[in-house]
């Protein structure tokens, strides 16, 4: 099993349980901090952690019978490109499965409405970087297009629970990529920003914390 764009190895950790023993998992990601993370944590299995591109990899030609990739192809430079090195890399008969957020979500919507308040357009547009997908139809035409057979969407529901926002929000936002614009604010301005996205999602109280609504595409096709 091949987990593209692993990040800190949870889908490959998950799926290591399934197919050991007798199984092999390999983890590939471009960033090298992601895999150190990786490494370091339990696993209960061997997992071979690598660093490189999706669009390029150095893996012989049908070495994987499945291939997942959990929220990885909407960052992919080509998402062409890395559908079809997915291809090569399977075995003939071998199985591709894709999540991939149907839309920008609750959470994502309300913080990214007041970054655009408070921070800026361009802040904003930074941070709904990773909901800015393919729809259903358009997984089905790359999949097609990469040369995979009997592709199918659907699109899974969830509910994602989240710890009091006063908390959270700042605990998430110095680990994305906007990072450095929140942290120029005031601290009276961070307040007024958090303040805000609590505000937005007051309708989603569960307990201390939120419980937001979500949904995701999954996809699947066969090589």
């Amino acid at each position: 099993m091949l987990d593209v764009a692993c990040g800190t190895g949870v889908v490959a950790r998950h799926a290591a349980s399934k197919v050991m023993p007798g199984g092999t998992v390999t983890g590939l990601d471009l960033n090298a901090g992601m895999l150190e993370v990786a490494r370091s944590l339990p696993s209960g299995a061997s997992i071979t952690w690598v660093e490189g591109s999706a669009v390029a990899m150095d893996f012989p030609h049908a070495s994987f019978d499945v291939a997942l990739c959990q929220q990885g192809l909407q960052f992919f430079p080509d998402r062409i490109a890395a559908l079809r090195e997915i291809h090569r890399v399977l075995v003939p008969g071998g199985r591709v499965l894709l999540s991939v957020w149907k839309s920008a979500g609750t959470y994502i919507q309300a913080v990214g409405n007041a970054l655009e308040r408070h921070v800026g357009v361009a802040t904003a547009v930074k941070f709904r970087a990773s909901r800015v997908v393919p729809d259903g139809a358009e997984l089905l035409r790359l999949l097609l297009e990469a040369g995979f057979r009997e592709p199918n969407v659907r699109a899974s529901k969830m509910t994602i629970r989240l710890p009091p926002i006063e908390a959270f929000l700042p605990n998430h936002l110095s680990a994305n990529p906007v990072a450095a614009a929140v942290a120029a604010l005031s601290e009276q301005e961070r307040a007024v920003l958090v303040r805000e996205v609590k505000l937005a999602l007051q309708s989603f109280a569960d307990g201390e914390g939120v419980a937001v609504p979500d949904e995701t595409n999954i996809a699947t096709a066969v090589r």
